[in-house]
């Protein structure tokens, strides 16, 4: 039989984010490292966590400048990476208009027909005369 003292501190620590993080839950927790009891991972939850027992939410820990620098360094360069995508999309998506412009021009000139948006086709002889008639 185990005592809380048997288990290391950071093993504690360990059990504790697992569960946070929520790669488990208690009872998982209980059966993969066979805790005796379950209050004895409540107790460590309580003691160890960022959990706020006593309003019941969550605290963040604070983060040293350092933690916090490297934390928005990794963010400006996904950022990076993000606007590089977007700017490379953009700049096909340009290409691609280019040339649907180009292929609209050719098929204009070598069937002798408007495709596009602002072309009023020429009324038929038939809706000719029924305009007329009215």
């Amino acid at each position: 039989k185990r005592s809380q003292k048997d288990y290391s501190l950071s093993f504690k620590l360990q059990l504790v984010e697992e569960i946070e993080s929520g790669q488990l839950n208690r009872l998982d927790a209980h059966l993969k490292y066979g805790i005796q009891a379950r209050s004895t991972i409540t107790q460590w939850l309580r003691k160890y966590g960022t959990f706020d027992w006593e309003n019941l939410s969550i605290t963040t820990m604070t983060k040293t400048p350092e933690q916090r620098i490297i934390e928005l360094e990794a963010k400006v360069k996904l950022l990076e990476k993000q606007k590089a995508r977007a700017e490379h999309l953009a700049e096909r998506a340009d290409k691609k208009v280019i040339i649907f412009d180009m292929l609209v021009d050719m098929a204009e000139k070598e069937y002798d027909i408007q495709i596009r948006k602002n072309y009023t086709p020429e009324l038929s002889k038939t809706s000719k005369k029924n305009t007329k008639k009215q």
